[in-house]
């Protein structure tokens, strides 16, 4: 075997694996996802699966969408109805976020999150945008199947589109943050207090919202807290943390959920997790910018008070801007001949 056919069968042996990684880890999330279905046992208004393909993508690139494909079939192979809905609905999975990848590709998406440009087009293309495609795609197959009445159309379209919206808009950062998290080293003990201490808010506060008592709000003093002492680090398992518990409190009709139309509570629970992922991922982003200037404005600082004290201790600078030769060499003749430079 030459050496260029080992290194195609190296390379096709890591696309398979790969492929064979996203549709394990989109299956066991889909598994997840269905413990909080609210129409046909198979639309939910959490649907983790779709930020794991949308990350797969950027992180592996589009030759891994047969996992995806694979995924979603198996996914939905025992919910049916049939077998040309069943494949409809597994071409729309594939297909929003092939579409979502292609659009945040073409924005200039940055997988660091760490401008907010970044944050936007996540929300608005991979998010929002990318995910109508599976929405209209399922709920009509449904429809067409005869599974969906016509009055049920738009609650299963609005829960489809919010379930695959915030599996990107809440597992997409954590899977980024995760993908370059590494062990912290010389922090300090007040830091990891404070980590500890935000844990435990986040927990309580997810109890109460899930319960009688309708505290949402609650969340967000803990998603701003988390941004800018954490940046995205803190903010994307905090915003994944408060929506679940949202998510939680509409499936079982808690709280502000108590009371409402299927529709209603897919209204709220979508203003409220886009707000709380708006509000994590925008001041993440934010912070992670200030601070980027803050940095560079330092270094240049750093320089200019290097070059003004070569200057001053009578040497010349190492770099000098265009033109400077010239000028320097003018006013030493000046200097030379009596004239003013």
């Amino acid at each position: 075997m030459t050496v260029a056919r080992r290194a195609r069968f190296r390379r096709g042996g890591a696309t398979a694996l790969d492929i064979l990684v996203v549709a394990a880890l989109y299956y066991g999330s889909a598994r997840l996802g269905l413990f909080q279905q609210l129409v046909r046992s198979q639309v939910t208004p959490l649907w983790p699966p779709t930020g794991i393909a949308v990350t797969s993508l950027l992180l592996r690139g589009p030759r891994v969408w047969p996992g995806i494909a694979i995924g979603a079939f198996l996914a939905n192979v025992s919910l049916g109805p049939s077998v040309p809905s069943l494949l409809t609905i597994v071409l729309g999975n594939t297909l929003a976020p092939v579409c979502s990848y292609a659009l945040l590709r073409r924005a200039g998406f940055r997988t660091q999150l760490d401008r907010l440009r970044d944050a936007l087009a996540l929300i608005f293309l991979g998010a929002f945008t990318g995910m109508l495609v599976s929405a209209g795609v399922g709920s009509g197959a449904l429809a067409v199947a005869g599974v969906l009445s016509p009055d049920r159309f738009w609650p299963a379209w609005f829960v489809w589109w919010t379930g695959d919206a915030m599996g990107v808009l809440v597992v997409t950062p954590v899977l980024l943050v995760l993908r370059s998290a590494r062990r912290p080293r010389g922090v300090r003990p007040f830091r990891r207090v404070e980590a500890l201490l935000l844990l435990a808010a986040t927990l309580g506060v997810g109890w109460l919202q899930t319960g009688s008592t309708p505290l949402m709000f609650l969340g967000f003093p803990l998603l701003i807290w988390a941004a800018f002492r954490f940046q995205l680090a803190g903010a994307a398992p905090c915003s994944l943390a408060v929506s679940t518990f949202a998510v939680v409190a509409a499936a079982q009709g808690a709280g502000p959920f108590a009371g409402h139309d299927l529709l209603t509570n897919m209204i709220t629970l979508q203003a409220f997790n886009g707000s709380a992922s708006l509000t994590a991922l925008l001041l993440a982003a934010a912070v992670s910018e200030r601070d980027q200037t803050q940095r560079e404005i330092a270094r240049a600082c750093g320089q200019l008070a290097e070059m003004v004290t070569t200057i001053a201790r009578g040497h010349r600078p190492t770099t000098l801007p265009a033109g400077a030769d010239g000028e320097h060499a003018a006013e030493e003749q000046g200097g030379r001949t009596g004239r003013p430079g």
